[in-house]
């Protein structure tokens, strides 16, 4: 199977290493990247080849591996490379899934979205698939050798549970990052040591990522609220807010 992974960034590698390394598949792996250097970097982390953005070739897969923002248009533009599939590893479904309808409508359509990190490899990835045929089953059982649960779902349910697994969570985490003051280790809770050691995970990272998210899915205003709510309550008030989030 001959594979074109576009965006040779964190999720781009570790979609491009996983086919390539599995055992039932004969791979020939290109990847491309806006940053011909990051292209080569990858190729040479992943056994790979590195190939121009321009490129003419055709692949038996193109998988997407570029921000939210720019997903559907790089599925415009490369979906004729593909002869057999299309993939995106964007994080959101409905707009991807969208340009390849549009634009690779007779070929398998997949949108995966794994649910880590690429160095917290394995996880759950989520996953739709629309003409689904070899491709999607061979995408499949590499994630699943590699001990990752493939999450069968539609687009709508996972973009909606995206606003509060990412977009609520992450303005959660972020918001007593930025109202929190330093105390001394001594006088931290087990509540308070988690939340820093979330706001360690959560601010790791690119932060353009997470603005992406923020901009994509709702939830950071639910969130907002919800705090609102909190502070402006009064002693019953607050009792039952407690009562609502423990029955939530």
């Amino acid at each position: 199977m001959n594979i074109l992974v576009v965006g040779a960034g964190e999720m781009g590698r570790w979609f491009g290493a996983v086919l390539q390394d599995d055992p039932d598949l004969a791979v020939d792996l290109a990847v491309t990247d806006a940053d011909p250097a990051i292209a080569e970097a990858a190729a040479d982390a992943i056994a790979a080849r590195a190939v121009p953005l321009e490129t003419d070739e055709r692949f038996d897969l193109v998988c997407v591996a570029v921000p939210i923002p720019a997903t559907r248009d790089v599925i415009a533009e490369f979906a004729d490379n593909a002869t057999a599939a299309v993939a995106d590893l964007a994080g959101y479904m409905a707009g991807p899934l969208a340009a390849m309808a549009e634009h690779a409508p007779e070929r398998e359509r997949i949108s995966l979205h794994p649910l880590f990190a690429a160095a917290n490899a394995p996880g759950n990835v989520a996953a739709v698939v629309e003409n689904g045929g070899e491709i999607a089953t061979a995408v499949r059982s590499a994630l699943s050798s590699r001990g990752n649960r493939w999450v069968e779902t539609d687009a709508p349910t996972h973009d909606e549970a995206m606003e509060t697994v990412q977009a609520s969570a992450h303005a959660a985490v972020l918001a007593f990052a930025l109202a929190a003051r330093e105390v001394p280790e001594a006088f931290h809770t087990p509540i308070s040591a988690g939340l820093f050691d979330l706001v360690e995970q959560v601010t790791g990272n690119d932060p353009r990522v997470y603005a992406d998210i923020q901009e994509t899915f709702e939830g950071a205003g639910a969130v907002a609220d919800a705090a609102g709510r909190l502070a402006d309550a009064d002693r019953a008030e607050f009792v039952e807010l407690y009562r609502e989030a423990s029955d939530g």
